[in-house]
């Protein structure tokens, strides 16, 4: 459904992106994360014809966003990280402007199961000035899903909703992602690891990994590590020295109530350091694998500014 080849946005000398490539398959929610000033944004507003590329295709489709640019929108909606409201305009009378603008047919059924949709039917009538940013985000929704597009392009959709908003547009976005083309930028984590079937991380222009988040925890995680928790009477200096002497342990280190361990590439550990934790008298209480989470593979491949240098 969306598929971007070498695409490359020069902004004078600035390279924003640089020759990236991507898909994104026909109901499937791809998640795009990457830090501030990574791209993100830049290909969300090519891809549905806001700005032309330099150089390279996307296509949305089968149709190219630069020569089919008009048939392309047609099939998008696009939640923008700002949301381009009229603040002096009731709730239905902004999405029956926006209905006008996409030449929606039947405009007043279509509105009121779009409000439905996004949990504002009782607002239809209310100045959008009078909302609180949670639910001027959901016009936003809203808007973006009036005219029922194929692809759906959401930069930050959860931003500014209280919890309970936060978990019903979550909802909402798994359910179009059962029909609906999905890809959104988020820089919640958990919110990535939660919605998406795949993730694209950027960095600097570059995409510098794509995998299902569990597929890139497998990729990604190169040491085995384990978190051991022992009895609190034990010294902490004294159950680190003995865990490090175990053959096979890279590191250990403080985490919480326990110890977090590294070891050595396909080497278990465990039958050794349980024998050496139990041996000292440390009581040991948990020993369970720590999997890698999407945010430390986000900070191992998107280092801050000083550490690129």
């Amino acid at each position: 459904m969306i598929e971007v080849v070498n695409l490359t946005k020069l902004y004078g000398r600035f390279v924003a992106l640089d020759s990236i490539s991507f898909t994104a398959k026909e109901a499937e929610i791809v998640g795009f994360l990457g830090p501030n000033g990574a791209g993100k944004t830049t290909a969300m507003r090519i891809l549905t014809g806001y700005m032309p590329p330099t150089s390279g295709a996307a296509r949305i489709a089968g149709l190219d966003v630069v020569d089919d640019s008009l048939a392309v929108r047609q099939r998008v909606g696009y939640l923008p990280e700002t949301v381009p409201l009229y603040r002096d305009m009731t709730v239905t009378g902004y999405l029956n402007f926006v209905a006008q603008l996409r030449g929606v047919k039947k405009r007043k059924q279509r509105i009121a199961a779009t409000l439905e949709q996004v949990g504002m039917a009782d607002r239809a009538r209310s100045l959008i000035r009078s909302l609180s940013k949670g639910m001027r985000q959901r016009v936003g929704l809203a808007q973006a899903l009036i005219h029922e597009p194929d692809v759906l392009i959401l930069d930050e959709p959860t931003i500014g909703l209280d919890p309970h908003q936060v978990q019903d547009v979550r909802a909402l976005i798994r359910d179009l992602g059962r029909s609906q083309t999905v890809l959104l930028s988020t820089h919640i984590l958990s919110e990535a690891e939660q919605l998406c079937d795949r993730v694209i991380i950027l960095d600097r222009g570059h995409v510098v990994a794509e995998d299902t988040p569990v597929g890139l925890q497998d990729r990604l995680q190169r040491q085995g590590r384990l978190f051991v928790r022992v009895e609190r009477r034990s010294a902490q200096n004294d159950v680190m020295r003995v865990i490090k002497g175990v053959q096979g342990v890279r590191k250990v280190e403080p985490q919480g109530d326990g110890y977090l361990i590294t070891t050595a590439q396909n080497q278990d550990v465990r039958p050794a350091l349980s024998a050496a934790i139990v041996g000292q008298g440390f009581g040991l209480l948990e020993m369970r694998a720590w999997a890698t989470t999407l945010e430390e593979i986000f900070l191992e491949l998107t280092p801050r500014a000083e550490q690129r240098h």
